[in-house]
């Protein structure tokens, strides 16, 4: 049964939504006062919350401390990303990892439909959606019969984001199917669903060209970023920064093809299709994410010096520059 955008019935507040929101004031807060950078004091009070509330909120979301994210989101953390610079990265590394995505990000195999697949506009494609909790508000996953397909976020009526998904794949059959979709969604934001094992199949439904920089934002691990130019450039296309920067505003499954690692030449977090506010949460979740994994024992953490890559291929808003 395909629903029209109007007949989608509402979702009640989860705590991991409620937790989000306190969470985007905080961040819109900092970004309006980074200048003079506030005290926890004063990010609780904007988000009308006490100083133990607030730690307590960021302990729980993302195991880091207020001030650790107001770290996170400063030009001078985001030009570590870029440098390979990153405290984070540098200290993974120290303990023999390859990187902090061997054991702390998310493993993902994928496909891609055809140059006529992709044509045709979906004709063909059965697209089931649900709606889900996520740590950056609520969630609307699109999946078909081969892998996840779609993964955006609801910002007021959840209609508009179905329509912003649905608008890419005009001829696609929707219906809504929260069951088909949930299993997609543990994988995606449970870090305790992250196993090499069990990777999270995707298909990349766009232009060749598309998919390929889809393909090389797969490439960038948890504690990097790069730039437009830099995609360009390894796709051989050095005069493609802009190009690059559209497709990457295209990107139709957000937070698993992690878009949000894409910065300005500068450092400048740029433009975000779901929000900038949304952007720094992430880069600030992720931060946490690694932080809290490398404050583990080291016993606890297991060196395999042949641990997969987090992408296998193959297996069944800018500042361009």
């Amino acid at each position: 049964m395909t629903l029209r955008s109007d007949t989608i019935p509402p979702l009640a507040k989860t705590r991991p939504q409620e937790d989000y929101e306190k969470v985007a004031e905080t961040i819109r807060f900092i970004g309006e006062n980074w200048r003079r950078q506030p005290s926890v004091e004063e990010m609780a009070a904007a988000a009308g919350l006490s100083e133990a509330h607030l730690r307590a909120l960021f302990r729980r979301w993302a195991g880091l401390s207020p001030k650790a994210l107001l770290e996170a989101l400063t030009l001078r953390h985001a030009r570590a990303l870029l440098g390979g610079e990153a405290s984070l990265l540098d200290a993974s590394l120290s303990l023999g990892l390859s990187g902090p995505s061997r054991l702390h990000d998310l493993f993902i195999t994928h496909e891609a439909l055809t140059p006529g697949e992709y044509k045709r506009g979906g004709e063909g494609l059965e697209m089931r959606y649900g709606f889900h909790s996520s740590p950056f508000g609520e969630a609307i996953l699109v999946a078909t019969e081969r892998g996840l397909a779609g993964l955006g976020f609801v910002d007021g009526a959840r209609a508009e984001a179905l329509d912003d998904l649905r608008r890419r794949w005009p001829k696609a059959r929707f219906s809504l199917d929260g069951p088909a979709t949930a299993a997609y969604a543990r994988r995606a934001f449970d870090p305790a669903e992250w196993r090499p094992d069990q990777p999270l199949r995707l298909v990349l439904i766009g232009s060749e060209f598309d998919v390929s920089v889809w393909e090389a934002l797969l490439d960038i691990d948890m504690g990097r970023a790069t730039t437009y130019g830099a995609i360009a450039r390894r796709l051989g296309k050095p005069g493609a920064a802009r190009a690059v920067g559209a497709s990457v505003g295209r990107n139709p499954v957000s937070f698993i093809v992690p878009c949000h690692r894409v910065l300005g030449a500068s450092g400048a977090l740029t433009g975000y299709h779901w929000g900038l506010t949304r952007k720094q949460a992430i880069i600030g979740w992720e931060a946490g994410r690694l932080g809290r994994a490398l404050a583990a024992p080291r016993d606890s953490i297991e060196l395999d010096a042949k641990a997969q890559p987090r992408h296998i291929a193959g297996v069944s808003d800018q500042d361009p520059s």
